[in-house]
């Protein structure tokens, strides 16, 4: 039984005895503004610094956009997530 079988018996099996979802330990709280073109400023509660999103490589060229600085696109975060 692969590990995704096992949590999904895991959560079927807790529903069925009525439990719900436990404590909330954390709300994130973000406001995100376009800067210029692709550019995206993400102010995050809890940090001075925003964090910046855009295109760079592959995704420029894909997309056919030149922007003034490359940034770090939202997929890069997601995977950096995943892996982290």
């Amino acid at each position: 039984m692969s590990l995704t079988d096992r949590r999904l018996r895991i959560i079927q099996k807790r529903l069925e005895r009525g439990e719900t979802m436990g404590e909330i330990v954390h709300t994130s709280r973000i406001r995100i503004v376009r800067e210029k073109g692709p550019t995206r400023r993400a102010m995050i509660e809890g940090f001075d610094e925003p964090v910046y999103y855009g295109v760079h490589g592959g995704i420029k060229r894909f997309y056919k956009v030149e922007p003034e600085k490359e940034h770090a696109a939202t997929l890069d975060h997601i995977v950096a997530a995943t892996a982290g």
